[in-house]
């Protein structure tokens, strides 16, 4: 008689909630085998390409023995030069390119690493909710406890500290902020930045600010960042991105920038599990910060006119949305009696657009999905139209 193989995976990977993402792929992939014709308005995933500076770099670069290697660990230093010459000029704040910056292989991983970095099992962490996925799933991965705290819409959606727990604001080790705001596209003010840092010095808790979307701004909007306020890199670590600002998603380079204590402990934790950022990307990296400007305004001003466009259409179908002042994001109520992820398939199901279900980014966010203005304009126009004859509208 043969021995039953029985090898499962890690308690913590089976107690993960679903990825919401690999669903909507499994409704994707059924509707496109009944021939339906998707518009895919679900993931933040940029449609356009990357600026051909950007990619002429990269060819260079690729042409050079030097750069197969093994990359440094904490970066390239002319890249983390660029990198601190950006944020001077951007946000007026000094970054040390000696100690100060570690490169990444997209904020994401980032992201998670610094919560394995600095997380014990049964430690708390704080992160608001509507949330991405990252800043609860690195938390769960080493086995502690998130403590989510609800965004709400008359708080614009800015976390009310008054509403942690004594106990919690004692026990916990990081407090994840994300702002501009993915999914919510809300944006934080000074005035909240200066209460937050106040707060995590009170309480020794790590501050991780996820400034993913600095770039994507509208209207002449400029986001802070956590840097610009006083005392805050006694607390503070800040996460960048390249793959929304430049249309680099599929590259995987980002960066975190602050107190020179948490970049060597995030690095040292990278230098346990990967080689760091490929030197290919680093060098286009590079281009992309001297030489980019004027193709991020492109792109921002492209997604400018299709937020003004798509929040239009809605408001005819009776959402009332005020215009975002940020992000490839809109974040809109759920009408009726439905739940997220039952109208996000209805209309999946009725129309062939694939929309976010807010129970994707927390417990908090089910009254909510989320459309990304990733499509083009004759795309995002026959979205509403199918909307339109679909009688998809909202409705108390």
């Amino acid at each position: 008689m043969q021995t039953k193989v029985n090898i499962v995976p890690s308690k913590k990977l089976q107690d993960m909630p679903t990825y919401i993402f690999a669903e909507l792929d499994e409704w994707k992939d059924e509707a496109r085998k009944q021939g339906v014709n998707l518009i895919d308005l679900g993931m933040g995933n940029p449609d356009g390409a990357t600026p051909q500076p950007i990619v002429d770099a990269a060819i260079e670069s690729i042409q050079k023995p030097q750069n197969h290697g093994y990359p440094c660990f904490k970066g390239k230093k002319q890249f983390r030069e660029a990198i601190a010459e950006f944020l001077k000029e951007k946000f007026h704040i000094d970054i040390n390119p000696e100690n100060e910056i570690q490169t990444l292989l997209g904020a994401k991983e980032g992201l998670a690493h610094l919560a394995m970095a600095y997380t014990n099992p049964g430690d708390i962490n704080i992160v608001p909710d509507p949330y991405y996925p990252v800043h609860s799933r690195g938390t769960w991965i080493s086995s502690a406890d998130v403590y989510h705290l609800p965004l709400k819409l008359e708080n614009d959606f800015l976390p009310d500290l008054n509403a942690i727990p004594e106990e919690v604001a004692k026990k916990a080790k990081i407090f994840f902020v994300n702002y501009p705001n993915n999914p919510t596209a809300a944006v934080a003010t000074r005035e909240f930045y200066e209460e937050l840092v106040d707060y995590c010095i009170k309480y020794n808790i790590l501050l991780c600010s996820d400034l993913a979307y600095s770039e994507i701004c509208f209207d002449g909007y400029k986001p802070l960042s956590i840097f610009e306020i006083s005392r805050a890199k006694e607390v503070a670590i800040e996460f960048h991105t390249f793959s929304k600002t430049y249309n680099m998603a599929g590259w995987r380079i980002g960066y975190a920038v602050g107190n020179k204590e948490f970049i060597r402990t995030l690095c040292a934790m990278k230098t346990n599990i990967d080689y760091g950022t490929c030197s290919i990307m680093q060098d286009a990296g590079i281009v992309a910060i001297k030489e980019g400007k004027p193709y991020v305004k492109q792109i921002v001003n492209n997604y400018q006119q299709r937020r003004d466009f798509m929040i239009e259409g809605l408001n005819k179908l009776s959402w009332n949305l005020d215009k975002t002042r940020a992000t490839m994001y809109l974040w809109i109520p759920v009408p009726g009696d439905y739940d997220s992820k039952a109208f996000c398939k209805m209309v999946l199901d009725k129309t062939g657009v694939v929309l976010t279900p807010g129970i994707a980014f927390g417990k908090y966010s089910d009254k909510y999905f989320r459309l990304s203005l990733v499509a083009p304009d004759e795309k995002l126009k026959e979205a509403l139209e199918r909307f339109e004859k679909a009688g998809i509208r909202y409705y108390k």
